[in-house]
C-alpha cells in the first residue's frame, strides 16, 4: 500500500486540532460515525456505511468433506478484499501487510471466539458438512476498515439463510427455497471490533478514527466485544506502551459503543423480516434516499381518472372546429389530373452551384478572347524558344507542355545555306555573254 505522505503543514494542523479535543468532521472525542445498514435483495448480502467507509459483505454456502480432525464441524471462511476502487493506494493482485493483519483479526474476532456454532453445519458426520464463506469488499475507504468490516460480516451472518436438507440413510437431499424454508445460522453472540487511536504517545487518546487521522496516530488498540461485555479478542499495534488504567478505559468505551451497534444491527434486521414479510420492496434500489440528485428515482405522482370521459368531451367541444380544405383537381391533358397546386417542373434547370460554374467559365473565355484580340496574333519574338504550358480546369489540374519542334529549324538552316551556295541565273548569264565575247 502506497499513500501519499502529509506535509509537515497537515501533520501539525492535525495534531494541533486533538491537542484541542477538536475532530474534522466535528465529533466529539468519543463519538463514532454514523452507522448505516442496507440489506440486498438475496440473504446473506449487506452494505454497511461507517461515515464514508462502505464495505459490501456477501456470505455462501456449499457442502464440502469436513476437516480429519474435526469430523462434525462445518467451516467458516472470510476473505476481505482491497480494491482500488475504495482507494488508489491500494494495489490490485497483491497480499499487503494490512490485508494480511485484516484477515487475521477478522477470523479471531468471529471464528475463535466461536460465535457461529459450527456443529450445527454439520449434515452427516465425517462426510458432509457446511462450509460457510464471507467475502467482505472495502467499497470506499475512510479509515477504520476493521469495525466496518466486522460489522459487515456479522451482519452478513445473521441475516443469511442456507438451504434445508434431510438426510435418509445414506442419501442426502438439498431443497430450494420454494419448497423448504432456507434455515439460518445458529449465532450464539456478535462480536463487534472498535478501534482506538492514540497520539503523542498514548496522550491523547480518539474513538474510531478516519482516514487521515490514521496517518498521524502513533498505535492503534482494537477491542473486539460483545454486548456481554466479553472481550473476544484485542490487538494493540504500532510500538507504543500502554498502561492498565488505558486498556481498562478503552474496554469501558469499547462496551457501550458495542451494546449501542447490536441494537442497530437487531432493528435493521427486523425491519428487513417485516418488510419481506408484507411483501413490501426491498433491496438496495429501495435504501437510496429520494429528492436527491444522485437518486434514480422519485415519488410517484397521483392522477386521478375517474372522469375522463367526461373531461374530454368537454376538451372537444370548446376547440375549434377544423377547417374544411377540399382540393380540386387540375386536368393538364385528357386522360389525367393534378390535385393541388404542386411544383413546377425542374427538370433541366440548373442548380446554384452549377450556375456559379458556368458563370466563371464565361468570364474566363472572355477574358481570354479579349487578350487575344489585344495581341492581333503577333508572335512575340523574344519567347519563341519558351514552352507553352496548357492548364485544365479539371480537379485533377493536368499541366500539358508543348515544346516547339527543333527539326523544321534545321530545314531552314540547310536551305539558307544551299542558296547561299547554289549561284544565281543572272551570274550566269553574265558568264556566258563574256565568254562569246572573247
Amino acid at each position: 500500500m502506497k499513500e501519499t505522505p502529509l506535509s509537515n503543514c497537515e501533520r501539525r494542523f492535525l495534531l494541533r486540532a486533538i491537542e484541542e479535543k477538536k475532530r474534522l468532521d466535528g465529533r466529539q472525542t468519543y463519538d463514532y460515525r454514523n452507522i448505516r445498514i442496507s440489506f440486498g435483495t438475496d440473504y446473506g448480502c449487506c452494505i454497511v456505511e461507517l461515515g464514508k467507509t462502505r464495505v459490501l459483505g456477501q456470505v455462501s454456502c456449499e457442502l464440502v468433506s469436513p476437516k480429519l480432525n474435526r469430523a462434525t464441524e462445518g467451516i467458516l471462511f472470510f476473505n476481505l478484499e482491497l480494491s482500488q476502487m475504495a482507494a488508489p493506494a491500494f494495489e490490485p493482485g497483491r497480499q499487503s501487510d494490512l490485508l494480511v493483519k485484516l484477515n487475521r483479526l477478522l477470523e479471531r474476532c468471529l471464528r475463535n471466539s466461536k460465535c457461529i456454532d459450527t456443529e450445527s453445519l454439520c449434515v452427516v458426520a465425517g462426510e458432509k458438512v457446511w462450509q460457510i464463506r464471507v467475502d467482505l469488499h472495502l467499497l470506499n475507504h475512510d479509515g477504520n476498515i476493521i469495525d466496518a468490516a466486522s460489522i459487515a460480516a456479522i451482519v452478513a451472518l445473521c441475516h443469511f439463510r442456507r438451504p434445508d436438507v434431510s438426510v435418509q440413510g445414506e442419501e442426502v437431499t438439498l431443497y430450494t427455497p420454494e419448497e423448504r424454508d432456507p434455515v439460518p445460522l445458529s449465532i450464539h453472540h456478535m462480536p463487534i471490533c472498535v478501534s482506538f487511536a492514540f497520539f503523542q504517545q498514548g496522550t491523547y487518546l480518539l474513538v474510531d478514527p478516519n482516514e487521515r487521522e490514521e496517518r498521524v496516530m502513533d498505535g492503534l488498540l482494537v477491542i473486539a466485544m460483545n454486548k456481554h461485555r466479553e472481550i473476544c479478542t484485542i490487538q494493540s499495534s504500532g510500538g507504543i506502551m500502554l498502561l492498565k488504567d488505558q486498556v481498562l478505559r478503552c474496554s469501558k468505551i469499547a462496551g457501550v459503543k458495542v451494546a449501542e451497534i447490536t441494537e442497530l444491527i437487531q432493528k435493521a434486521l427486523e425491519n428487513d423480516q417485516k418488510v419481506r414479510k408484507e411483501g413490501g420492496k426491498f433491496g438496495f434500489a429501495e435504501s437510496i434516499a429520494n429528492q436527491r440528485i444522485t437518486a434514480f428515482k422519485m415519488e410517484k405522482a397521483s392522477v386521478d381518472t375517474s372522469n375522463i370521459e367526461e373531461k374530454a368531451e368537454e376538451i372537444i367541444a370548446e376547440a375549434e372546429p377544423p377547417p374544411e380544405v377540399v382540393s380540386e383537381p387540375v386536368l393538364w391533358t385528357p386522360g389525367t389530373a393534378q390535385i393541388g397546386d404542386g411544383i413546377g417542373n425542374s427538370w433541366g434547370d440548373l442548380e446554384d452551384s452549377e450556375k456559379e460554374e458556368e458563370e466563371e467559365g464565361g468570364i474566363d473565355e472572355s477574358v481570354i478572347l479579349d487578350t487575344k484580340m489585344d495581341t492581333g496574333g503577333v508572335p512575340d519574338t523574344g519567347c519563341q524558344g519558351a514552352p507553352i504550358v496548357l492548364l485544365s480546369d479539371s480537379e485533377e489540374e493536368e499541366m500539358i507542355i508543348l515544346e516547339p519542334d527543333k527539326n523544321p529549324k534545321k530545314i531552314r538552316a540547310q536551305t539558307t545555306s544551299a542558296r547561299e551556295k547554289a549561284p544565281s541565273k543572272s551570274q550566269g548569264k553574265r558568264r556566258r555573254k563574256k565568254r562569246t565575247a572573247n
